[in-house]
């Protein structure tokens, strides 16, 4: 069964002249936008993006979108109009966000994170960027201190909001946070606590003695390669901490403190130096 919104596999039927036309099955032929009969011959299987296009007809293009249905990701609007704005996705016809999936109005040029989905409506493929209303609300079955891949799709006074493997809604609160993030950047994080709104918090670098160990390790052999002396320690801000080093001034501090029982540095008020 032909899905719209998603990349299928489909046979080629017919060819006529520059148009090539796909076996949609129940859904009868599909044409191929933009095909030539010189590149395709009857029963090639080709994998293609199917779609409705402004006409309402099934199309389809080997060309695949930035965003298939279901999916989220950050696009840019490349125009608006009363109804709503048009974003840039990779395809000829642009993606439409009506205004009443628009959380604030939408301007031309600016990037916005959204959630495709297929319209009961027009049945064609239309953006969000009202997320959480697709996310799963079910309580999260993740471990605390699980990997997960995040992406960034807000910002408050709390700290940064994020689509969690893409199911479940998550925050970053800002005492967590260390380095810089935008919306729409992906990246990796932990989970630091489920919550019993089904929310989840999270922080961006793994607690426990096995990071430490690792986090050790690469701390030492950045002192080695400054010359054996940083102008750092533990009493330094976490931003200067962050800047050198790549990890919360938390994880800094367990971290030279193994070392230091190690007698590996030796850590003194104006910074940390190697020992011979």
């Amino acid at each position: 069964m032909v899905q719209v919104g998603k990349i299928n596999r489909l046979p080629v039927n017919s060819v006529h002249g520059h148009e090539v036309h796909l076996d949609g099955g129940k859904s009868g032929d599909i044409p191929l936008k933009g095909s030539t009969s010189r590149k395709y011959q009857i029963g090639d299987i080709l994998d293609v993006f199917v779609y409705v296009d402004r006409e309402q007809n099934v199309m389809a293009t080997i060309h695949k979108p930035y965003v298939l249905m279901g999916e989220f990701a950050k696009l840019t609007a490349v125009s608006t109009s009363k109804v709503g704005a048009f974003l840039g996705w990779g395809l000829e016809d642009d993606l439409f966000v009506p205004k009443s999936e628009q959380i604030n109005i939408m301007r031309v040029g600016q990037p916005y994170v959204v959630f495709a989905f297929l319209s009961e409506k027009t049945h064609r493929i239309t953006a969000s960027s009202k997320l959480e209303k697709f996310l799963n609300k079910r309580p999260p079955k993740y471990r605390v201190g699980e990997a997960v891949d995040l992406l960034i799709y807000g910002r408050s006074d709390l700290g940064y909001s994020a689509v969690v493997n893409g199911a479940h809604v998550g925050m970053i609160y800002n005492n967590e946070v260390f380095q810089k993030l935008e919306i729409g950047q992906k990246l990796q994080g932990y989970v630091k606590k489920l919550r019993e709104d089904s929310k989840i918090d999270l922080q961006l670098q793994q607690t426990g003695y096995q990071q430490v160990d690792e986090i050790s390790q690469n701390i030492l052999n950045l002192i080695k390669e400054k010359g054996g002396v940083v102008g750092v320690t533990d009493k330094s801000a976490p931003e200067e901490i962050y800047a050198m080093f790549g990890v919360s001034k938390k994880i800094f501090k367990k971290s030279i403190g193994a070392l230091y029982k190690k007698r590996l540095i030796v850590i003194e008020d104006n910074g940390i130096t190697l020992v011979d």
